[in-house]
């Protein structure tokens, strides 16, 4: 009997030392979630890029092939694309491919019937053109993309020069760091993507790693729905997921802030507040929509934004080397964080994210103007 008693209590003292290292690795985590989001919502103020490079090479036309215009941080780089491009002395034309694939078929082949010296990819994959990407690469013409893969920098099997992004993983870490931040380890989530897209499945995977790894939270469903028919759908399947999940449902993880444009009416009839649960946050771009909602803390609590028009002048510069046949700058821009606290900062009054970092007038520095 005396054993027995001996052996139970090895065993609970076993059990709850296991209880005590799970919790301190919980802790662990939590902590190690803290420190991500509080560096990622720091201002942005110093220039991080590129100090030399060719000066500019004159008189040259590209086309921005948009993937969908109506997508707020294609809109956004463009713009950036035009306002260097007028910096740089070029003309710069855009082609709305209009969210489809027979869409950006079309305005990539107009692209190529214009015979630019250089093309931007805006926010879709290569690989779903590669026949066209193959005859700008027999015309001599030089791809630059924008979110046209996983990673930043060349990818040669694609075809680009350079791929302009932030480091995917870093993006995804971050937003899903403070929904488990927010939840005090603890959070419900559902997942919004669209495996049209590479670039998006990846990310929205690199998120559903993180909640699995807090072992309080939850990853409540993995949705996979069209971005470019989110008016359409958002408003039923947010509807369909609050009778599914009801209080459970406590974070919203997207890959774009455009999932988040029509979900506010079907949560605001079930009673839902503006700030209160599901809290969404984005993993990308950073609309002036979403700046919007988050300002006024309507449906929506954080945003990892791109700099987007900054991206703009960064694609720019890079077909500027292309042209030059130099190397990529290799500028990977730092990820950022954007909630109701800090809103206001990184060019918040604009509703979008552009770091006061003077890189217009770096940019301008390398290319002689």
């Amino acid at each position: 009997m005396k054993m027995i008693r001996t052996r139970m209590a090895t065993a609970f003292v076993a059990l709850c030392a296991a209880g005590m290292a799970q919790h301190a690795l919980a802790d662990d985590f939590l902590d190690a979630a803290k420190k991500k989001v509080t560096v990622a919502t720091m201002t942005k103020e110093k220039w991080d890029g590129p100090t030399s490079g060719p000066k500019a090479s004159a008189n040259k036309t590209i086309v921005f092939v948009a993937g969908d215009m109506k997508n707020g941080g294609i809109v956004g780089v463009s713009k950036g694309v035009e306002e260097a491009g007028k910096a740089i002395g070029w003309t710069v034309r855009v082609i709305d491919g209009q969210g489809t694939v027979s869409g950006r078929t079309a305005a990539l082949n107009q692209a190529l019937a214009v015979k630019p010296a250089g093309i931007v990819v805006g926010g879709f994959d290569t690989t779903e053109q590669k026949a066209a990407f193959e005859g700008a690469a027999k015309s001599g013409i030089p791809l630059v993309g924008w979110h046209s893969g996983e990673q930043p920098g060349p990818n040669a099997t694609a075809g680009l020069f350079a791929n302009v992004t932030t480091v995917t993983d870093d993006v995804a870490d971050v937003a899903a760091s403070w929904a488990v931040v927010d939840s005090g380890g603890k959070a419900g989530v559902v997942i919004f993507t669209d495996s049209q897209y590479a670039i998006a499945l990846y990310k929205a995977r690199a998120m559903e790693a993180v909640i699995k790894k807090c072992g309080g939270c939850t990853v409540l469903s993995f949705e996979d729905s069209p971005i470019s028919e989110s008016s359409t759908r958002m408003p039923q399947l947010t509807t369909s997921l609050l009778q599914r999940f009801g209080d459970k449902w406590t974070h919203s993880l997207a890959i774009n802030d455009l999932y988040f444009d029509f979900m506010g009416p079907s949560l605001s009839s079930a009673g839902k507040k503006g700030d209160g649960n599901p809290k969404a946050v984005s993993a990308g771009d950073g609309s002036e929509a979403a700046y919007q909602r988050i300002r006024t803390k309507r449906y929506q609590a954080g945003t990892v934004p791109e700099p987007l028009n900054m991206q703009g002048w960064q694609v720019v510069d890079e077909l500027n080397r292309a042209f030059s046949k130099a190397a990529w700058s290799g500028y990977v821009p730092k990820v950022h964080l954007v909630t109701a606290e800090n809103v206001g900062k990184d060019g918040g009054p604009k509703n979008l994210f552009d770091p006061d970092s003077g890189y217009r007038n770096e940019y301008k520095k390398i290319w002689g103007k």
